[in-house]
């Protein structure tokens, strides 16, 4: 054993048996009924590692009806939502906890959907599982009222930890045929872990890729969410698009591969998102959690370029409007992965937004102009801030300034307007009410259109006294029903 391993051990012991007062009573429940209890899978590689959390999985030799039994008495909250899988959860002290018995399931090879049976061996539920670093336990017993721990890694699992390698237990081919899942997972843990993938599992991922077709759509969401809000989502992006994994499952990722930007500053347009995606991962606050949001639209900000891409006289290229097809691929993409409905808009809006600013050189931000801006952007102005700086990847150092510099000049601006108006919430001077007694309407169509017409005033000149907006809203209504294309 390395030095390395034998440091994470030692810190997984201490950190196991910091947990006593919160598993004590749990363990005695389960040394009372003679059955075994082990903290398993990615809660034994995360105290290895020294990041546990607070949940907290266990598998066990007892039938999920004890496992009910103990839980009950002793978990403040008890969920059995999972009991015909084997698995009760509950809450106890802050700790979420996740008791399965062992299992020894069958897979059908068509979905990923096994035929549950409970096993008798924790060797034969180790082996089982996804990856080797996933595939380690620690026993807990009780001895004169202290906690005890062993150690029990029959698949190596710990000499992949230290070396930073992901590997299945059983052959990659076996692993992700009975569950495609795992491949997506496999990404994921590289995103999150910062490992690197065995080859003969990168070698599976590419002969296997369509295998994730039988996976629904919602559990690819959910993978895909927990990569982008890894460590780092760039390496588990490019894992996905290099083995073909990413054709399935959001294919215009790797489309963007193979445009070339028109900077010249990267090799493509693939490689220019993932910087902007750092970029804007640089400027969220540490104490945060991930901005999945803002991720999301950093990588996905120039998807619209290779269906736009035009070749210039002389050469080059330009990608004109290509914000505007990238929102509508991005809507497209993230509906048929069942993403909430405003999780899709909100990305599809900062994808359409992001070029805004670059239609505006410097000094040319009139009120009007920033207004617009802010309105548009609404609650995700400050996503787009940080969107638009991080979309600033040039290797040229005075570009770069000038870039950040007339950015600032700009955030400068709203601040200065929002001093003296209500940028937040810009609404016309008259509400829908006022604009009936003074038109002496009914409700109906025309009583939105005198109030878009007031809004697109109050955009453009500011705030008007309540006499000079129903002045001009009457001057409006006149010339409207003067011209009757304009009813």
């Amino acid at each position: 054993m390395n030095e390395t391993s034998l440091a994470q051990l030692v810190r997984a012991e201490r950190t196991v048996r910091g947990l006593e007062p919160v598993l004590g009573a749990l363990v005695d429940a389960f040394d009372e009924r003679g059955a075994e209890l082990y903290l398993v899978g990615g809660s034994v590689r995360d105290a290895l590692l020294g990041r546990l959390g607070n949940d907290l999985d266990f598998t066990t030799d007892a039938r999920p009806e004890t496992v009910k039994e103990i839980m009950d008495g002793y978990a403040e909250v008890v969920w059995e939502t999972g009991i015909e899988f084997g698995t009760v959860s509950g809450q106890a002290q802050g700790q979420q906890i996740e008791i399965t018995t062992f299992r020894s399931d069958l897979y059908d090879g068509d979905s990923r959907n096994p035929e549950v049976t409970f096993g008798d061996t924790l060797e034969g539920d180790l082996v089982r599982r996804d990856f080797t670093v996933n595939a380690m336990a620690i026993r807990l017993t009780r001895a004169q009222g202290s906690l005890e721990v062993e150690f029990c890694d029959p698949v190596d699992g710990l000499k992949a930890l230290a070396a930073e390698v992901l590997d299945t237990p059983n052959t990659p081919e076996q692993s992700f045929r009975d569950d495609p899942l795992r491949m997506l997972r496999c990404a994921r843990f590289v995103s999150q872990l910062g490992f690197k993938v065995a080859p003969r599992v990168r070698e599976a991922l590419e002969n296997m890729a369509g295998e994730i077709t039988r996976i629904t759509p919602e559990r690819i969401q959910v993978e895909l969410d927990k990569l982008i809000g890894g460590q780092d989502p760039s390496a588990g992006i490019d894992l996905l698009v290099e083995t073909g994994l990413g054709e399935f499952v959001f294919p215009e990722i790797g489309a963007m591969k193979m445009t070339s930007d028109e900077h010249k500053q990267h090799k493509d347009v693939y490689l220019h998102s993932l910087q902007v995606m750092r970029q804007a991962i640089d400027q969220e606050e540490p104490e945060e959690s991930p901005d999945l949001v803002l991720r999301w639209a950093a990588l996905l900000h120039d998807v619209g370029k290779p269906d736009t891409k035009e070749t210039k006289p002389g050469g080059g290229v330009s990608f004109h409007h290509h914000e505007v097809v990238g929102a509508k691929k991005v809507r497209r993409r993230l509906r048929k992965l069942k993403y909430p409905k405003k999780v899709v808009e909100d990305i599809s809006q900062l994808v359409y937004l992001h070029m805004r600013f670059h239609g505006f050189g410097d000094g040319q931000w009139t009120d009007s102009a920033v207004r617009r801006y802010v309105t548009d952007a609404g609650h995700l102005l400050p996503r787009l801030h940080k969107l638009v700086r991080a979309d600033s990847t040039t290797r040229n150092p005075k570009k770069a300034a000038r870039l950040q510099r007339t950015y600032d000049h700009l955030e400068e601006r709203i601040a200065e307007i929002a001093e003296k108006e209500d940028l937040a919430r810009v609404r016309p001077d008259l509400d829908g009410n006022e604009i009936m007694e003074v038109l002496g309407l009914s409700p109906g169509p025309e009583v939105g259109k005198a109030w878009a017409y007031l809004k697109e005033l109050r955009l453009e000149r500011g705030p008007l006294e309540r006499d000079e907006a129903i002045a001009e809203l009457k001057s409006w209504w006149a010339g409207t029903n003067e011209d009757p294309r304009l009813k």
